[in-house]
């Protein structure tokens, strides 16, 4: 069987999220999140209601150090109105969903190796991090989501 570089990066990606990523996730009391992406099939994960993760395999899998990263999606799924302090590409843009509603996201790219060296651990201080301050951006909503 001949895999194009496609194929075998989203394999190779999908192997360091399920054997890596979400484990080390769930140890950091994420749990499986009950929200479904409206473009990532995969299950995301989350500490509260507020901010789910989600691994995009597809972007970028076409290309040649495409085992070397990938893209995680950061949602938060309310169709509410967000303080113009927490839009722009540094935190949170639109994504539109079904019945002319929105959601909003904040997607990094997350890169584990560097070369010949896995950073495996880095990307994931990086990522809990990264999801840390978001959410803390976003608990001042969390009123107005009852």
């Amino acid at each position: 069987m001949h895999l194009n570089i496609n194929e075998a990066n989203k394999i190779f990606r999908k192997s360091i999220i399920k054997g890596f990523f979400e484990p080390e996730l769930l140890n950091l009391d994420f749990k499986k999140s009950p929200v479904k992406h409206p473009s990532i099939t995969d299950d995301g994960l989350m500490q509260s209601d507020l901010l789910h993760v989600f691994f995009d395999v597809e972007t970028g899998s076409d290309y040649p150090d495409g085992d070397e990263w990938f893209i995680v999606e950061l949602l938060f799924p309310h169709d509410v109105k967000l303080p113009d302090s927490l839009k722009g590409t540094d935190y949170f843009t639109t994504l539109s969903i079904e019945d002319g509603k929105t959601y909003w996201h904040h997607r990094e790219l997350i890169r584990y190796k560097y070369g010949k060296s896995k950073k495996l651990l880095d990307a994931l201080d990086f990522l809990e991090s990264k999801y840390k301050e978001l959410h803390e951006l976003l608990e001042p909503l969390q009123k107005d989501l009852k």
